[in-house]
């Protein structure tokens, strides 16, 4: 498909929402607004009523391929990706062979080459084999190929190899993407250490080990002038450390996931689909993680895409693998509880799901004539039941299991192409 003409549709950019029309041709977006003149033989598709957006994208998934296909791979990661309204995700390495130098990155490549249905930007590890310890990877051979460089699964335990690895990213322009856990302060913890893990006999996983390394890692980053992203923040220290430090100047970005916005420890149950890592914490630390979502101090809501297979999953809190899917849940459950109560607008959910992230790693897009053709299209009165048994993904386990929601992606349209298409409606059949 070289030229596609989408019609009637309520058309949100950066600057704010117009009824109009995108026209795209070659891959790219020729032109936005009323009335274009489009070539006679157009594909066009009248989109009255609903909602083009710019491609969202998620800066940490985990799309498992190579080495563990059988959890997920990329062909079925980013087609979970496009049934969510995502043109482009950030793999992190925590794949076999790890992504730590270019030959081990190229297995990696090539497989997103063959069967990507949406833009996969790759991370690197930091430290050879990804053990979090040891020696560092080669930055300047990599950096061309990678988002940034990331041990997502540990934290860097030595603050000297932490601050090395930040002198060498700096130099080359790189991003240290970190996952931030002091290994000394789990003792075996596997859900928060609060009310509901002290209750019910768990192993607890406390705050501390979490925001002491961002304390760390921000204090390097101001000394490096390293640029410096922090995953899946969940506790109220981590937003105050990361909200002081941009009041500083430091170069810090970071995100949180939606299950932190939405649910705490005292919503956990004795189900593998609630184990995650970092764990749910406190009602205290949501309420800091929405306030640093509405104030600016969180830049993006990433999903922690993490797919397991059923078996992984199904061994109770103490025994099952770390980890939810959220690719095909994450817009829709930010926009309902988010958006249609209020608590946000639209365009801020945007910055959050897609400008900001662009902005932050480099990737450009958006919604504007000469811009690569990666755009959603949303039912936004689309009212459903979350429901694991349509999901793309190859992993169907999620703590929104049965949840009501509104906002419901009918196309995704990746560098020009459609990557996903709900062909359940009439008019929506590729």
């Amino acid at each position: 498909m070289n030229e596609l003409l989408l019609k009637g549709a309520s058309v949100h950019t950066a600057e704010g929402c117009v009824e109009g029309e995108i026209l795209i041709s070659g891959g790219r977006i020729a032109a936005v607004g009323k009335d274009i003149a489009a070539p006679e033989d157009v594909r066009t598709i009248n989109l009255q009523g609903k909602h083009i957006v710019s491609g969202l994208v998620d800066v940490h998934v985990h799309l498992r391929e190579p080495g563990f296909e059988y959890k997920e791979t990329i062909a079925t990661g980013t087609a979970a990706a496009a049934h969510g309204g995502y043109t482009t995700v950030c793999a992190m390495p925590n794949l076999n062979p790890v992504p730590d130098t270019p030959e081990h990155l190229g297995v990696q490549l090539a497989a997103i080459s063959a069967s990507a249905a949406v833009e996969v930007m790759p991370y690197a590890s930091i430290t050879l084999g990804q053990r979090g310890c040891g020696e560092l990877v080669d930055f300047e051979a990599l950096k061309p190929y990678v988002a940034g460089f990331s041990d997502d699964g540990r934290g860097v335990q030595e603050e000297e190899l932490m601050a090395e690895a930040m002198r060498r990213a700096a130099a080359c322009g790189a991003r240290i993407v970190a996952h931030c856990e002091v290994n000394d302060l789990l003792h075996g913890g596997y859900i928060h250490d609060g009310e509901y893990c002290r209750t019910h006999g768990h192993r607890g996983i406390c705050s501390q080990s979490e925001w002491q390394q961002i304390e760390r890692d921000l204090r390097l980053a101001e000394e490096t002038g390293c640029q410096y992203h922090v995953c899946h923040i969940s506790t109220r220290e981590s937003v105050e450390l990361i909200r002081r430090a941009k009041a500083r100047g430091v170069n810090v970005s970071c995100e949180t996931a939606p299950h932190y916005l939405l649910l705490c420890d005292s919503d956990l149950r004795e189900e593998g689909r609630f184990k995650m890592n970092p764990p749910l914490r406190s009602a205290e630390d949501r309420k800091a993680l929405i306030g640093g979502i509405l104030d600016g101090t969180i830049d993006v809501i990433a999903t922690d895409h993490a797919p397991h297979s059923a078996e992984e999953k199904s061994r109770g809190l103490e025994k099952s693998a770390f980890g939810i899917v959220g690719l095909e849940t994450a817009f829709a459950l930010m926009y309902t509880h988010f958006v249609a109560t209020g608590r946000m607008t639209f365009g801020r959910l945007m910055e959050l799901m897609s400008y900001a992230p662009r902005r932050i790693f480099g990737f450009g897009g958006g919604v504007a004539a000469g811009e690569r053709a990666d755009l959603a299209v949303f039912d936004l009165d689309a009212e459903y039941e979350i429901d694991p048994a349509r999901f793309l993904s190859k992993g169907h386990s999620t703590p929104f299991e049965g949840w009501r929601v509104k906002g419901r992606c009918l196309m995704t349209i990746a560098g020009g192409k459609v990557a996903y298409a709900d062909n359940e409606l009439e008019g929506y059949n590729f």
